[in-house]
């Protein structure tokens, strides 16, 4: 070995999260993923929160319209738009027809305008630009618990900003509530950490539910009592199982005429809805005009290219396509989730109540002997190496209660759902065995 020479504080860092169990099941999946042909006995990935249960809708319009001059236009005239630069305002027809479409996933009960819709290369960079704009190191954000492993890294890492649990548990279906929010505000004061916001997700990541109105009211007077700034993540809002179920936190502004709107702000990507990580486009919309202006002058370092836009730009303008795949979206993901419940009932396992999301919320709580994280990994270590399939424990999501778990349904085949169900299935068949010989289930 060399001369170790020194590298920042940032590379340094440990803050990125890598080692959670999170990322761990990840790998264990890279290393032997299941197929069905050539690796049947793989493990089977139930950690990842894709939607693929309608790419064949997108497959489909893609391929139909692919010489459309709507898209391409001339080929020279095409290329030479795209290719010379673009600067970060990004394309008017994207930002409108985002915009457009965003309006359309909440039934038209929320209006966007363009002009604040600020493009990003996803919803990672979306929170993390948001973060550094609205808060220094060392400052802290506010985030119910339990939330995605992702935060950890995206929130953190590069920005020097901390984050404050807002412990929410079983006891109201991990609903947040005012004392719980003042709790942990009162607790970054008393460690003299200063908040500088509330970040919340709806739908939420990793419960699979959608937040009620009553508890956005109540969040929006906490964060305007305490003259802090309301981070929404939204980019599940088109997978709520129906679009009556979601209320955007720009629904409740509305209704208030906008007060206290300088606050708040929005983070959506298509990653989710239409299933397109790999694009790369995620929004901040901000209802404050030096967030909007500073975030658009912080997004030329995570711009989106022209020809994503410009190819993206088109199928969203395409209302009749939008209106058709949203439904069926919508019905397919509410198909799976019932599959998947009535799956684990079969096994003895319940799951909290979800009406969206590509996930659901495992209550594995009966099958740990004691009630703590350490029960917890080794339950998820048994089931990532025993059973062969990766999901997610809720310590990486920071739930305060050990034994909940989250369990992805939307990012594989049913025939694979299925396998992937008769394996927990067996695993409890199994495990209730030993039980019974050792005389745990005798009166």
């Amino acid at each position: 070995m060399g001369i170790d020479v020194g590298l920042s504080k940032v590379a340094e860092s440990e803050t990125h999260g890598e080692n959670s169990p999170y990322f761990a099941g990840w790998k264990a999946y890279d290393e032997d993923p299941y197929d069905e042909l050539c690796n049947p006995d793989g493990v089977i990935q139930m950690g990842l929160a894709e939607n693929q249960v309608s790419f064949d809708l997108l497959e489909q319009y893609l391929e139909t319209h692919s010489e459309s001059p709507t898209i391409c236009r001339s080929k020279a005239s095409g290329f030479r738009e795209n290719a010379l630069f673009q600067d970060y305002h990004g394309l008017k027809s994207f930002r409108k027809a985002m915009a457009s479409f965003m309006e359309e996933i909440r039934g038209g009960r929320a209006k966007f305008n363009p002009d604040r819709v600020v493009l990003t290369a996803g919803a990672t960079a979306a929170n993390e630009l948001l973060t550094f704009i609205l808060a220094d190191p060392g400052d802290a954000l506010l985030v119910p618990t339990p939330y995605y492993p992702g935060f950890d890294r995206d929130l953190r890492w590069r920005t020097g900003v901390n984050i404050v649990p807002v412990p929410c548990d079983s006891s109201n279906n991990f609903e947040i509530t005012p004392q719980a929010l003042e709790s942990a505000y009162d607790e970054a004061e008393s460690k003299n950490i200063r908040v500088k916001g509330v970040l919340i997700t709806n739908p939420s990541n990793p419960l699979g539910a959608t937040i009620k109105r009553q508890i956005l009211e109540q969040i929006l007077e906490f964060v305007t009592r305490k003259n802090i700034h309301l981070v929404s993540d939204e980019i599940y809002s088109g997978s709520a199982f129906s679009s009556d179920e979601f209320v955007s936190i720009a629904e409740v502004l509305e209704s208030r005429n906008y007060k206290d709107s300088e606050r708040v702000h929005i983070v959506y990507s298509l990653s989710k809805d239409l299933g397109l990580p790999g694009f790369r486009v995620g929004t901040i919309y901000s209802y404050n005009d030096k967030v909007v202006v500073t975030a658009r002058r912080m997004s030329s370092f995570t711009l989106i290219s022209s020809q994503t836009q410009q190819l993206l730009a088109s199928m969203l303008s395409d209302k009749k396509f939008t209106k058709h795949y949203v439904k069926t979206n919508r019905e397919r993901l509410k198909r799976r989730h019932g599959l998947i419940v009535s799956g684990l009932r079969n096994a003895g396992i319940e799951c909290l109540k979800g009406n969206a999301g590509l996930f659901c919320w495992m209550n594995l709580r009966p099958f740990l002997e004691e009630d703590t994280k350490e029960q917890e990994l080794e339950l998820w270590e048994l089931i990532l190496h025993e059973v062969k399939l990766n999901i997610s424990p809720g310590s990486s999501c920071h739930c305060s209660e050990p034994g909940w778990f989250r369990v992805c349904f939307a990012n594989m085949s049913e025939q694979t759902l299925d396998v992937a169900l008769k394996r927990i299935q067996d695993f409890v068949a199994r495990r209730e065995g030993r039980r019974r010989d050792n005389g745990f289930c005798k009166k």
